[in-house]
């Protein structure tokens, strides 16, 4: 690789705003003990995609969205909502096709905006994965244990994790699966794919069992009113009401039109996920061909079974009547039919395996890209002399992850998830322009479509459903970002390789 063109602007740049070039960055993927395997496809990749965007959203997010904001016509909502993910989807691609290194938002940063938001989108994205894979793993265990308790077989509430009263508990199930997947993940990363291409099939089977199985159930009746007028709400005060309401007055309202858009906002977090194709790009054979179309073409699955599936649902039983908990099952229960109720929840469980392992995975990838550019300790990013993955900073992330799994119940947490991720779709838009202006010579295997429009309308979309998230996840998240601004300047920046000359 050659030397990057100097830019006039090169001398004045601030050292918080100092960009590591995209031919430095492909060179560190080639440092012996820094490198990755390359073993994965196309199809790897979009099977990890597929694996952690359906989880708990097509099977508990449906039914409540349907009943609570927009009746039948959720479809829409899950449309809207994988079009905001679709911009931010293009942008992704077009920098994963151009930079194909570990790290994601994190890395596209770095090569576009500067050091110091590269390491806030990576410090956002560290918080982001691990309690996604802590939620998801107490989710599972919920699943697991209610199959026991079918079965005849109870955990002591000890080992059940924290009750709703407040009492004091260890998660074993959760914290056990984390520390299984983490060694599945140490071993490599062909395994992981293979593991996951096993889970995300019976997923994708039981999806559409209960796509064809709920047709003969649906009645027409209960598509009336497709789209429900529309109806006040009265709003929350205070830090649990959202950005916009304390912002601007307006108090948000269901179903009619509207309720379209207040459910996608709500459903847009199914389609969390995708974007962690973009982290296992230095392990692809053909990153440059093979991330974008494990990103779209991941994305257009999951869009296409969940359309799908909020149909039938919603065919099946009024939506006045669906649950909140598991509307999936109980509308096969409501129909009188037992059986599909009882392989939907095993489906269900099943499935929240593979949503751990992605996100555990994309979360030790950016760990380990922070540390080979010394803004974290270099010992996490030594790799396997066998395996060729980064074990130390996976087992150190899959081990913090399963004690909070196992000792935390930070369910209301978890909407920082949900600003963690727009929040990286914002900066990934933003680094597509600014990389074109700065580096046009580069070589662009994919090219997102209409710059700066769609750059410009992912944007848009992502902030207006950050301001839709209440005050309360805005103050958590800035609480973490000034904590990550403290390690920074403490450790960071003395530290970074591309600040000390390499």
């Amino acid at each position: 690789m050659g030397t990057p063109p100097h830019r006039p602007d090169d001398r004045a740049r601030s050292p918080l705003l100092r960009t590591k070039s995209v031919e430095q960055s492909i060179r560190d993927t080639e440092e012996p003990e820094h490198a990755l395997r390359k073993s994965l496809s196309a199809l790897d990749l979009t099977v990890f995609g597929v694996g952690v965007v359906i989880g708990t959203g097509i099977f508990v997010l449906t039914g409540q969205v349907a009943r609570s904001y927009a009746g039948p016509a959720v479809a829409l909502s899950f449309v809207a909502a994988s079009v905001v993910c679709g911009l931010a989807g293009l942008c992704y691609a077009e920098f994963a096709s151009t930079v194909p290194v570990a790290g994601s938002a994190y890395t596209f940063s770095y090569a576009s905006i500067g050091e110091l938001p590269a390491w806030i989108i990576g410090w956002d994205l560290v918080l982001e994965l691990a309690l996604g894979c802590a939620v998801v793993a107490v989710g599972w265990s919920g699943y697991i244990r209610s199959l026991l308790d079918t079965a005849g077989a109870t955990l002591p509430q000890a080992l059940s994790g924290t009750s709703p009263g407040g009492g004091f508990g260890f998660d074993l199930l959760a914290f056990l699966l984390v520390l299984v997947i983490t060694g599945v993940l140490v071993v490599g990363m062909k395994l992981s794919a293979r593991v996951t291409s096993v889970i995300v099939a019976v997923k994708v089977v039981v999806v559409l069992i209960v796509i064809f199985a709920g047709l003969g159930y649906v009645k027409s009746a209960n598509y009336h009113p497709f789209l429900p007028p529309a109806q006040p709400t009265g709003g929350k005060n205070g830090l649990g009401a959202p950005l916009v309401q304390l912002m601007t007055g307006y108090t948000p309202t269901t179903f009619g039109v509207w309720g379209i858009f207040s459910a996608a906002a709500v459903v847009f977090f199914a389609f969390i996920g995708f974007d962690i194709v973009a982290t296992a790009a230095e392990e692809t054979h053909r990153p440059q061909r093979d991330v974008p179309r494990g990103i779209l073409g991941s994305l257009i699955i999951c869009t296409v079974l969940y359309v799908a599936v909020s149909v039938v649902v919603t065919g099946m039983e009024k939506y006045t009547r669906l649950s909140v908990d598991a509307p999936l099952a109980d509308a096969f229960k409501a129909n009188n039919a037992p059986f599909w109720a009882g392989l939907i929840s095993f489906g269900a469980a099943i499935g929240l395996t593979s949503v751990c392992m992605i996100l555990l995975l994309g979360q030790s990838r950016v760990f380990f890209a922070m540390s080979r550019d010394g803004l974290l300790p270099r010992m996490f990013s030594q790799v396997h002399p066998n395996y060729g993955t980064p074990y130390r900073s996976t087992l150190l992330l899959g081990v913090i992850v399963a004690v909070v799994a196992g000792f935390t119940s930070i369910s209301e947490l978890s909407e920082l998830v949900n600003i963690g991720t727009l929040f990286a779709f914002v900066v990934v838009a933003i680094g597509v322009v600014v990389l074109r202006r700065t580096r046009p010579d580069l070589p662009r295997a994919f090219r997102t479509p209409l710059v700066p429009l769609v750059p410009v309308l992912s944007v848009a979309a992502s902030l207006w459903l950050m301001i839709n998230l209440p005050a309360e996840t805005w103050l958590r998240f800035g609480v973490w970002m000034l904590v990550g601004f403290v390690v920074y300047f403490a450790y960071g920046k003395g530290h970074s390789r591309l600040g000390r000359g390499r």
